[in-house]
């Protein structure tokens, strides 16, 4: 397994200015889409390295998206090995390690839990077909149940596509896994899903945190095909002895199931408030706040999940984050670094000189719900150039973001400040466009790994380290602190109501 992967890593650290004061440390291991990342803090919530690798994902133009399971679960190990060797943390220092993971992956294996299938990502459309049919029929109850929107996002429709197409790994398959779900298996030999990641198959009921019947049905499964839900705090032991072994820890040392990305990214933003909203702006986006209870929409606008009994999220995702980033440097074929191109926006005023950016270019999740829409630049003209592209591209990021937030309605209005996080938030032009466009001030917190924190410190709670998840609140690190510009809000609020007005057009034609 080990062999699998290239060992080149971005590690960053801060242990040379002496090991003799080392404090006991935590680790969060973030499985995102693009990476996985180990992040080692401090109690208090200072990060003291990290180490990222890099996940392929294969795209075909059928509209597949996959990984490789067993490169992940390597690339796991490996980061945690090089945040261990860097810093110089023994065993004795480490308090122990928890999960976060990105949503809606989905692995068919054998009764073994060895994969038989590539793991299919959030990303992955080919269900679209299915997709359409279930709302057609009894999704919209399948959603009252489960808080989750149908779409080719969720397990539960990339399952009923390998149900009606005869798809070999689910036909000979023992188990069916999400990506967190196949490291803990391969690692701890348990299977066991944390009540988030259920959430979002597509199958928990929202309300009794099991599997419903019902919908398991559907999906041609068997409830002993899935893992046993669990809290976010659940521990796991007995590490794997190679990988313990490899790593140099001990097999006890204490891993914590933890949570989704999502909810972890909240927590460690915003810790439990739920006086403000939490956006997620890297590859893809996603505007949450916290509720106390599971509640769900008329059309289907938003999600719902849970994080605890007594602790669920709303809110909803965005297939378009930085991705249209990356798409306008390809495009552009620009030669300077992504965050040059983000600064060439400056020169222009809010509204681009008139070109407006539909940011559907990935498909859409939130507000649209269908991976089929396409994204457009309006108002081109011959002036235009490389500042008026880049301007256009976060303004459509952003009003987009704005789009799902209204969703929210009066959950949303309540809020009194953004907490902001992923690639994005690195970028002050951005920041201050999001905070122009809410009209709200964005606290953006001093590290941009947030869901890792929120991992670390269900471990600090698990273990008794600390007293509350409630706590975490005294531990963010916050960074600065935008407040949004009033002239430049009126100006956004004219642009916003012409940008509606062309989304309103592709939707009626979706």
């Amino acid at each position: 397994m080990l062999d699998e992967v290239n060992h080149s890593f971005n590690v960053k650290n801060d242990f040379n200015k002496g090991r003799d004061d080392m404090k006991e440390f935590v680790i969060g291991l973030d499985l995102g889409t693009t990476s996985v990342k180990a992040v080692m803090f401090t109690k208090d919530g200072k990060v003291k390295a990290e180490a990222e690798q890099l996940i392929k994902t294969f795209y075909t133009t059928d509209g597949h998206a996959e990984q490789d399971p067993d490169v992940i679960v390597s690339s796991a190990v490996f980061a945690l090995k090089s945040v261990l060797d860097e810093t110089g943390a023994s065993a004795e220092n480490i308090l122990g390690i928890g999960f976060s993971s990105a949503m809606h992956s989905l692995i068919c294996t054998d009764g073994d839990g060895h994969a038989l299938s590539k793991a299919m990502i959030w990303a992955d459309g080919r269900s679209r077909k299915q997709a359409k049919e279930l709302m057609s029929s009894k999704g919209p109850d399948f959603y009252k149940l489960t808080g989750t929107p149908i779409h080719p996002m969720s397990p539960l429709t990339k399952l009923i596509w390998m149900k009606e197409t005869g798809y070999a790994p689910y036909l000979e398959s023992g188990y069916i896994m999400s990506i967190k779900e196949y490291i803990i298996y391969q690692w701890f030999n348990e299977r066991v899903t944390d009540y988030a990641m259920a959430a979002a198959t597509g199958m928990m009921n929202g309300q009794t945190l099991t599997w419903d019947e019902e919908i398991l049905n559907t999906a041609g499964l068997k409830e002993e095909q899935l893992g046993e839900t669990v809290s976010a705090d659940y521990q796991l032991t007995e590490l794997n002895p190679i990988i313990a072994n490899y790593l140099k820890l001990p097999q006890d040392i204490p891993f914590v199931v933890g949570s989704a990305d999502g909810q972890l990214a909240n927590l460690g933003s915003s810790g439990l408030e739920e006086n403000c909203l939490t956006i997620s702006a890297g590859t893809s986006g996603a505007v949450r706040k916290w509720t106390n209870r599971f509640n769900v929409s008329n059309g289907q606008e938003v999600f719902c999940y849970a994080f605890t009994p007594e602790h669920y999220i709303t809110g909803g995702p965005t297939n378009n984050g930085g991705v249209a980033i990356d798409w306008l440097k390809k495009t552009l074929n620009y030669h300077g670094t992504y965050e040059e191109l983000i600064m060439e926006a400056e020169a222009v005023s809010p509204g681009a000189d008139g070109l407006l950016f539909l940011p559907y270019i990935n498909g859409e999740r939130a507000p649209l719900w269908d991976q089929d829409a396409r994204g457009s630049l309006i108002g081109l003209s011959i002036s235009h150039g490389i500042p008026q592209y880049a301007r256009a591209v976060l303004e459509g990021i952003t009003f987009n973001l704005y789009q799902i937030y209204l969703s929210l309605g009066t959950a949303g209005e309540e809020a009194e400040v953004i907490y902001v996080n992923g690639g994005l938030s690195r970028s002050t032009l951005w920041v201050q466009i999001l905070s122009d466009i809410f009209n709200k001030p964005v606290q953006r917190t001093e590290s941009h790994h947030s869901a890792a924190w929120g991992a670390a410190w269900l471990v600090l709670t698990s273990l008794g380290e600390k007293s509350s998840l409630q706590q975490i609140k005294e531990n963010i690190p916050l960074g600065e602190r935008v407040e949004p510009d009033e002239e430049q809000h009126k100006e956004y609020v004219k642009i916003y109501e012409r940008y509606s007005k062309f989304v309103k057009a592709v939707m009626e034609d979706v």
